[in-house]
């Protein structure tokens, strides 16, 4: 079967993730209110207009915050002037930036003003070529181009859909990650407006800085963070796209213990599990990815216990660092990073090495479940392995990301169309089932969640390290830049 067959069967497939106005004001007296403090370029909106509805509609249908009024600033001065205008009418704010955030505790802010950041989208090469200073708002793909245009690259979020912050504040995995840490370990600065409505400038110089880096979304909103970058020195990438029967579930990952475990920094493998009817009508293929950078094509040494298995198909492609978000199927333009009215609530669960009978029993539940004519046949069951030897090499105390010793993060994304209570308990059913089944096959008590993916039921234990030094730290910090509990709807830490 030729690729491009293939890659439209898998993207059909996807396709199917201040004033004296008080709070009991109406959203048009408060839009009227912000209009009139903010800047010229500023844009509010309140419902029942076609701009509010795209600006507070949200990747997942599930849980979604209420939104009374959508405050788009042109500045950093407009995020300074809507949170004093929140604090004042004593109303809830969230940030809203680009696509994927799922986590049900977004559920928790109820009729407030949105902060979307979609303006605030800049990229910024320093003179001395050594770091970039990027807008609060900066999609992945514009710093991806901008910086590969100017031969420079650095740490971001794998999904050109979403923010360069996004991800970071809560850690930030990335293609890079092997030869230079996670996002979060590139930042040089940062511009935060904190919960008393100031703006901040914080360094590795700020106690605050410790939090930022894997619990950020608690503790302000990032108008702008400088990062380090760094000088491309490979620029040619290879992919093999190998296509396996769920039959040979065990081989599979089996071949990924023994061959994939301890691959050089330039290797990253990831695999789906999804329904592809074309390819199989009963149930869910394995998509498995095998990606190497530095080359044109992947060096069959690290394929061909793969092509030993026997899969349904292998197909080859070359290209540069700018391709992988296609090739991976989360472009722009992929079904994953559309807003498509569809909930798509995951259940993350991080892994040190594959159990391939907890990885048999988990396929066996995700294919009884998805298969046929499920409304959860659209779920994907996703596993990342991406080279850790730069995340490793920083210090595990050193930020409020907790989970350097793990090696794979895996998830079930439990795709439906939204339609009622029950169906949402069954959904969150069969995610905590699966990923139960993968968490008792690592043997470890502790549950170790990566925060972007939460789903939202887990502890702050679980989402920033069980230590009790990380916990208490967390909550002094909030005490004393968040006291009121203004930052609290994206997983809290307390």
């Amino acid at each position: 079967m030729r690729w491009l067959s293939i890659r439209a069967l898998i993207a059909s497939s996807l396709a199917m993730s201040a004033t004296g106005v008080g709070v009991s004001a109406a959203p048009e007296q408060h839009a009227k209110a912000l209009e009139d403090v903010l800047s010229p370029g500023a844009k509010v909106y309140y419902p029942n207009s076609t701009e509010f509805t795209t600006l507070t509609t949200r990747w997942s249908a599930l849980a979604e915050p209420k939104v009374n009024v959508a405050v788009v600033p042109a500045v950093e001065d407009d995020v300074v002037k809507t949170i004093r205008y929140a604090n004042k009418a004593k109303l809830p704010v969230l940030a809203f930036n680009g696509a994927h955030a799922a986590i049900t505790t977004l559920a928790r802010m109820q009729g407030g003003i949105e902060i979307y950041m979609g303006q605030l989208s800049s990229v910024t090469i320093a003179e001395d070529q050594k770091t970039v200073t990027v807008g609060g708002g900066t999609l992945t793909k514009a710093v991806t181009d901008a910086l590969w245009n100017a031969g420079k690259q650095t740490v971001t979020g794998t999904c050109e859909c979403v923010s360069v912050l996004g991800p970071a504040l809560g850690g930030g995995h990335g293609w890079l990650q092997g030869h230079y840490g996670l996002a979060a370990d590139q930042f040089v600065s940062m511009n935060v407006v904190l919960a008393d409505g100031t703006l901040h400038k914080i360094d590795a110089s700020s106690d605050l800085w410790w939090a930022m880096k894997g619990a950020g979304q608690n503790f302000g909103i990032v108008t702008s963070v400088t990062s380090k970058i760094y000088d491309i020195e490979q620029y040619d990438w290879a992919i093999e796209t190998l296509i396996f029967s769920g039959d040979q579930v065990e081989a599979i990952y089996q071949a990924a213990n023994d061959h994939l475990s301890t691959v050089p920094v330039n290797i990253i493998n990831w695999s789906y599990w999804l329904n592809i009817p074309g390819i199989d009508p009963d149930k869910p293929v394995i998509l498995f990815y095998i990606i190497q950078e530095g080359a044109k094509s992947v060096d069959p040494a690290i394929t061909k216990p793969f092509h030993d298995l026997n899969p349904i198909s292998i197909d080859a492609e070359s290209g540069d660092y700018r391709d992988l978000a296609r090739w991976t199927q989360i472009a722009l333009e992929s079904a994953p990073c559309q807003k498509s009215g569809l909930a798509n609530p995951r259940f993350p669960v991080y892994v040190k090495r594959y159990n391939v009978p907890a990885q048999k029993l988990a396929y066996a539940a995700f294919a009884a479940e998805v298969s046929g004519d499920s409304p959860f046949s659209s779920s994907i069951f996703m596993f990342e392995a991406y080279p850790v030897q730069g995340v490793q090499a920083v210090d595990s105390n050193s930020a409020a990301y907790a989970f350097r010793g793990d090696s794979i993060l895996t998830a079930p994304l439990i795709t439906y169309t939204p339609a009622g209570d029950e169906l949402d308990q069954q959904a969150a059913q069969l995610g905590n089932k699966l990923r139960d089944i993968v968490h008792q096959g690592t043997g470890n008590e502790e549950l170790h969640v990566y925060v972007n993916y939460a789903f939202g039921n887990e502890s702050p234990q679980n989402w920033y390290g069980n230590e009790q030094w990380r916990q208490h730290r967390l909550k002094a910090l909030k005490k004393k830049y968040d006291p009121k509990g203004r930052f609290s709807f994206f997983a809290p830490v307390a």
